[in-house]
């Protein structure tokens, strides 16, 4: 007898499920292979180029390939042995290279003919294939669009208590004037970065052009209570404004929030502006007008400060330019958007009269500057391809473009070859340059001007204008003039003088930076001459005046020179041939008057740094990451006792200007001075002058935007409307 035996129920349950399971996986193995037979014989009814292979008999191939008396094989061919297959053979040979096609090439060379109803179904297919996978991709972009979309949607959160300070409600008095001084934010609490940077040095940065954005993306937010001063509360991409002017471009493509740059270091924004700076205090009076009428005033302290306020239109004492349009900021381009689309639309009303109409059309640039080039190659750029769409076409051959240039030729800082073929470009659209021509006064509806003939004679002629544009350089603003004044060692009364490390003169050293258009590089290089000459004055026991220096001291002086001032580098690359021509008494050393003689005429060859958003950027790069370095070591030269020096120079290396070159566009061309090396050209070289302007935009918003502006222009051209 043999007892039986029984599984627990629970075992029985696992073979039970383990046979299911292992059913299910035979029956996806069968369902599997019965699909892949499928997807095998629809492949195999598609076209396609590979021709079925044809055995070639072997009364058709050479003898030399005839093996006799060799064991038969499948793949050895043997000769015919009957009449029929001689017969065939023949047959097969006649019918035509084709029969013997092997990927489309026959036996002969000569490509294989397909036929077209298997051409035109591989064509279908490739085309329906590429749409579908066009619509596929169309339908996912959107998709994912609305989706995205759909997450931005937010409802409001429950009300949460929140952390102010005292001090920021009610801030306390002090200062020279006894106002309020700010010295916490309503958002310091905000977050844990916000609590951690309270404790941090509060830098402050004046401005938000190009030098203050660029100090923004290249400091470490962690180590400084960031806050930026601006009328303005965004940035403004100046190189692309003579384009907002004529609706070729859209304004809010060329401004970014300023507070979304301060947010991404957590840091605070204040529009308001500076007025006065109290360096003894730390204190920056700051004032905002008020909805009421009255005024805001109150201080903002700072432990280190940046001045990066840029500049206002030089306007060289002329009297009238009240009358005139300016172009530095985005208020500027929208006033003479108005104003164009105003004076086509009041040349269109019956009642103007012909010499009225003219003078409405007729737009007067003062400055052949590339802001004023640019913007009278855009003007044209409206008035001959969307003018004529749009409004009657006799307008057109009533309008006019002037530029007034001082100087000999427009662009006169570039290369002469641009400026010639700026010039002629002008001159091929009818675009009238005056040069040597000066601007004494500007009338309500003309502007008067002398300029100069062949023979030196100075000639008074008038233009009536119905917009008169003035771009002729740039002046200071009145908080840089106010620093100068307060500062006794500021010599130059056109712009704030820095040293190579940027910090401004007779403020306390390495507190107060100035950057961009407000700001010139002192580059006196004879005033430290006594500085060069004291080591070895005092290794010798003379007087620095009765020191002279061999020629290994002349490479040492040149060396430190060249560290103190980048920009005197490109003036003293040969070194033993300045030893040698200002070594007049030929004593082989260089006494105390010949050096400051040869340090002079170095002075004299420097220049000073141009006023554009190029070095206004390298500015605040450099300036950005030496205070990044700065405050890095800070706790090093603590411990090291280092409280005073000249810690920037110890620390890091002098400002260096790069120039990269000069653009401009000239009415769908564009001009290139890169270094010596000019590139003019039409439309590729403006295709490649927006590419520039595209890459330096500042955020991918912008981008986007500026992208969207142009292909709006090409699709339906500029907007004229007057908004």
């Amino acid at each position: 007898m043999f007892a039986s035996y029984h599984r627990p129920i629970h075992q029985n349950a696992f073979v039970n499920s383990r046979v299911s399971f292992l059913f299910i996986i035979y029956r996806a193995r069968i369902m599997f292979m019965a699909s892949r037979t499928a997807m095998s014989r629809f492949i195999r009814l598609l076209p396609t180029r590979r021709q079925p292979r044809v055995r070639i008999p072997l009364a058709l191939r050479p003898m030399s390939t005839v093996r006799f008396g060799q064991p038969k094989s499948p793949l050895v061919l043997s000769a015919p042995r009957r009449l029929s297959e001689v017969r065939r053979c023949t047959a097969i040979a006649n019918a035509g290279p084709n029969l013997f096609a092997r990927d489309g090439i026959t036996v002969a060379g000569v490509p294989a003919t397909k036929s077209s109803k298997e051409r035109f179904v591989r064509l279908a297919y490739i085309l329906f294939a590429c749409v579908g996978a066009g619509v596929t991709t169309v339908v996912v972009l959107i998709g994912g669009f609305f989706v995205y979309d759909a997450t931005t949607y937010k409802e409001l959160d429950d009300t949460e208590d929140i952390e102010i300070s005292e001090l920021a409600l009610n801030p306390r008095l002090g200062g020279p004037k006894n106002l309020p001084i700010l010295q916490r934010y309503l958002d310091d609490e905000d977050s844990e970065i916000g609590k951690v940077s309270m404790t941090k040095p509060h830098l402050v940065i004046l401005g938000s052009g190009w030098g203050a954005v660029a100090v923004l993306k290249n400091i470490n937010p962690k180590d400084y209570h960031i806050t930026v001063i601006s009328p303005q509360n965004h940035f403004l991409f100046t190189p692309m404004l003579p384009s907002a002017t004529v609706g070729t471009l859209e304004f809010r493509s060329l401004v970014e929030p300023i507070r979304r740059i301060v947010a991404k270091v957590h840091g605070h924004y204040l529009e308001a502006s500076a007025e006065k700076i109290e360096f003894s205090e730390r204190l920056i009076e700051v004032t905002q007008p008020s909805r009421s009428g009255g005024e805001l005033r109150f201080y903002v302290p700072y432990d280190r400060l940046v001045v990066a306020v840029g500049s206002q239109s030089n306007t060289h004492g002329v009297e009238g330019l009240q009358h005139c349009n300016f172009l530095k900021t985005i208020e500027d381009a929208r006033e003479i958007r108005r104003k164009v689309i105003g004076n086509l639309e009041l040349a269109c009303l019956p009642g103007t009269s012909e010499e009225e109409r003219k003078r409405l059309l007729s737009f007067v640039v003062c400055g052949g500057g590339p802001t004023g080039v640019e913007f009278a190659a855009e003007l044209y750029d409206l008035l001959n391809e969307d003018l004529t769409m749009v409004y009657p076409k006799i307008l057109r051959n009533l309008v006019s473009v002037h530029v007034v240039q001082s100087q000999g030729h427009i662009l006169n800082t570039y290369d002469e070859k641009i400026s010639t073929y700026a010039q002629e470009r002008f001159k091929k659209d009818s675009i009238d340059v005056l040069t040597n021509a000066r601007v004494s006064r500007v009338l309500e509806d003309r502007v008067i001007f002398t300029q100069k003939d062949q023979d030196g004679v100075a000639h008074t002629k008038e233009l009536p204008y119905g917009l008169c544009l003035w771009s002729t350089g740039v002046a200071q603003c009145e908080i840089s003039k106010d620093i100068v004044d307060s500062l006794e060692s500021q010599k130059n009364r056109r712009a704030i003088e820095t040293d190579t490390h940027l910090r401004v003169i007779g403020a306390p050293l390495g507190e107060v930076y100035a950057i961009g258009d407000c700001s010139t590089v002192r580059t006196n290089v004879t005033e430290h001459i006594v500085e060069f000459l004291k080591s070895y004055a005092v290794k010798s026991n003379k007087v620095v005046e009765d020191c002279s220096v061999t020629f290994q001291q002349w490479r040492d002086i040149a060396m430190n020179i060249k560290r103190r001032f980048p920009q005197a580098a490109e003036h003293l690359k040969r070194v033993d041939y300045l030893f040698t021509e200002y070594d007049t008494n030929k004593s082989g050393t260089l006494d105390f008057d010949e050096l400051t003689h040869l340090l002079q005429d170095i002075d004299r060859k420097m220049t000073s740094l141009p006023a554009t958003a190029q070095r206004a950027h390298q500015q605040g790069q450099y300036l950005g990451r030496k205070l990044t370095k700065l405050a890095r070591v800070r706790e090093t030269l603590a411990m090291d006792e280092v409280v005073s020096g000249d810690i920037d120079d110890l620390v890091y290396r002098a400002f260096e200007y790069h120039h990269l070159g000069s653009l401009a566009y000239v009415g769908n061309a564009a001009v290139f001075d890169l270094n010596g090396y000019s590139f003019v050209g039409g439309l590729v070289a403006m295709y490649l002058w927006r590419s520039v302007y595209f890459a330096q935009s500042v955020s991918f918003r912008t981008r986007a935007l500026l992208f969207m502006d142009w292909l709006t222009r090409g699709l339906f051209g500029r907007d004229m409307t007057q908004i």
